[in-house]
């Protein structure tokens, strides 16, 4: 079956996100091809765009947050069908025989595939992917909600979940964007007493409308003086980009207490030795999830209630999209919405 849809690509070095429309080409053996309905745009997507690298193949499709309809399978694929409810996110593939992946990590797969990166992103009416990146669709969620999962949802949901903290523990979320208004829905329905930390008290009452438990405005309050005076933190969620406050934040941090950083930027960590032997802290990070794990936060947002805060746009402003999200101004997240195309 050979059909045509439209992308938004860059063709050339600094170019402009704009609309390519080409034929469809049937998937190749242990691939499929995604109708999309919807598709997110990340902070991640920013450098995608830019489209600066050098030796990069134009043209180039951002988007790493898609969710669709199997159009077509390839051949060799299994367990999966036309109409299926899919989503594809930070992980887009991988080897499926080296070490990690033997292992079941599969987002450390050194050949790991990125959309967007590794081949055509989901910033597009159609996308075609390896079927090993495929996550299904809960009925309980609609597109819209689901396209942030595969990145944003993800990552902060098992940030938490495999931190091991304890039952009815105390968890902080540093930044409340578009990547922490999900870890601290997340915290609170997890059952962890949670702290929402952020830059002035316009965001407290959402904060507690997410489910935080207590707020820090971190113009009035050194965050982690703040929590130690809470009695300190199990679990530190960093989803800012920058890595700048990390090193006051670990004062948060109670006795075995565990920092996770999931926002970063080129900046580094400075670790005072001593207080991380003596008080047995933990600083780690954590990058994304697999497919089955992104299934996972699905079920769990549809059986909790969490849901991303989106505002939907044209796949036609992707350009658009990219510029709000270079400047800081949406808040959460972005979903580019294919249904409304004049191409």
């Amino acid at each position: 079956m050979s059909d045509s849809a439209m992308t938004m690509a860059v063709t050339e070095p600094r170019g402009t996100l704009r609309p390519v429309v080409a034929e469809t080409i049937p998937p190749p053996a242990g691939w499929v091809r995604v109708s999309v309905m919807a598709s997110g745009v990340c902070n991640a997507d920013i450098a995608t765009a830019a489209a600066t690298d050098e030796g990069i193949a134009f043209p180039v499709t951002p988007g790493h947050e898609v969710a669709g309809v199997i159009a077509e399978t390839g051949s060799r694929v299994e367990g999966w069908a036309v109409g299926d409810r899919v989503a594809v996110g930070w992980f887009g593939g991988s080897c499926g025989h080296c070490a990690h992946c033997r292992a079941g990590d599969v987002v450390h797969c050194a050949e790991r595939k990125i959309p967007g990166l590794s081949y055509p992103g989901g910033w597009a009416q159609s996308i075609t992917v390896p079927a090993d990146a495929l996550a299904r669709v809960p009925d309980g969620l609609d597109f819209f909600d689901a396209a942030p999962f595969g990145c944003a949802g993800v990552t902060t949901f098992h940030a938490i979940r495999k931190a091991g903290i304890r039952a009815g523990g105390r968890v902080a979320v540093f930044g409340i964007g578009g990547l922490g208004h999900l870890a601290a829905q997340f915290a609170a329905r997890l059952g962890y007493e949670t702290i929402a930390i952020a830059r002035g008290g316009d965001r407290e009452q959402l904060a507690h409308d997410l489910g935080a438990h207590h707020y820090i405005d971190s113009t009035i309050q050194t965050p982690g003086a703040a929590l130690r005076n809470l009695g300190g933190a199990d679990l530190i969620v960093s989803t800012a980009s920058s890595t700048a406050p990390v090193d006051e934040l670990l004062a948060g941090l109670r006795v075995h207490g565990q920092l996770t950083l999931v926002g970063v930027d080129a900046g580094s960590v400075t670790l005072p030795a001593a207080r991380l032997v003596m008080h047995g802290l933990t600083l780690t990070g954590h990058l994304t999830g697999s497919p089955r794990e992104t299934e996972e936060a699905m079920a769990f947002a549809v059986t909790t209630g969490v849901r991303p805060m989106i505002e939907r746009m044209p796949l036609e402003e992707a350009d658009e999209a990219v510029t709000r999200l270079r400047s800081g101004a949406p808040r959460f997240r972005i979903v580019l919405d294919t249904a409304v195309s004049g191409g």
